[in-house]
């Protein structure tokens, strides 16, 4: 997705071979334009699975998640990481681990809003690890529901997350794929020659 990969090239921030700061247009400020545009692409690629729900995770999946769902015409759920008073009891539960944040959370979402007859896409920011789309998979599957597929705006294609998910049957979509940031360079995936999972 070239406006997405020219975004990432003039606003992205390598802070680390691992960490690519985006929180001027992805996961703090938010791009409302390059949002919508994610959306249609997202809604475009799964267009002809029949999604009646898009699921993510609190906070950063939620602007790409939301675009994605108005154009599909669905729901969007997005599962809880902090306790809420109100979202107490008949949930669904899991245990995430974030790779930036260094920290587990457990996420939660109400059973009321997730059925066996629903079928989801999982929506995120970012994988690196797979751990969150791993987590929210496992809720859809409690919920009995099926997982259309998984929806990610930035891939780093050098962490094993997308391997893990494709091995275990799950389709991903990434709409731009980093095969390295090293010496605090951004290398696309499809400009790099190998990509080596580290």
């Amino acid at each position: 997705m070239k406006l997405l990969k020219d975004k990432v090239l003039q606003e992205g921030i390598v802070l680390s071979d691992h960490v690519l700061k985006v929180d001027a247009f992805l996961n703090h400020q938010i791009d409302p334009a390059l949002m919508l545009a994610v959306g249609e692409e997202f809604a475009s690629r799964f267009a002809k699975d029949g999604v009646t729900k898009v699921l993510t995770i609190e906070s950063s999946g939620i602007a790409p998640a939301v675009m994605t769902a108005l154009q599909l015409k669905v729901p969007l759920l997005f599962a809880r990481k902090q306790k809420s008073l109100t979202l107490r009891d008949d949930i669904f539960t899991e245990k995430v681990y974030s790779f930036t944040k260094r920290e587990t959370s457990e996420i939660t979402v109400s059973r009321k809003f997730l059925s066996p007859e629903d079928r989801v896409l999982v929506i995120d920011d970012f994988l690196a690890n797979g751990e969150a789309a791993f987590g929210l998979a496992r809720i859809v599957q409690q919920a009995g529901a099926h997982v259309c597929g998984i929806g990610i705006v930035i891939e780093k294609a050098f962490q094993p997350g997308s391997q893990k998910l494709q091995a275990a049957g799950y389709r991903v979509e990434s709409l731009v794929r980093i095969a390295s940031l090293t010496d605090r360079q951004i290398v696309f995936a499809e400009d790099a020659e190998d990509v080596r999972v580290q």
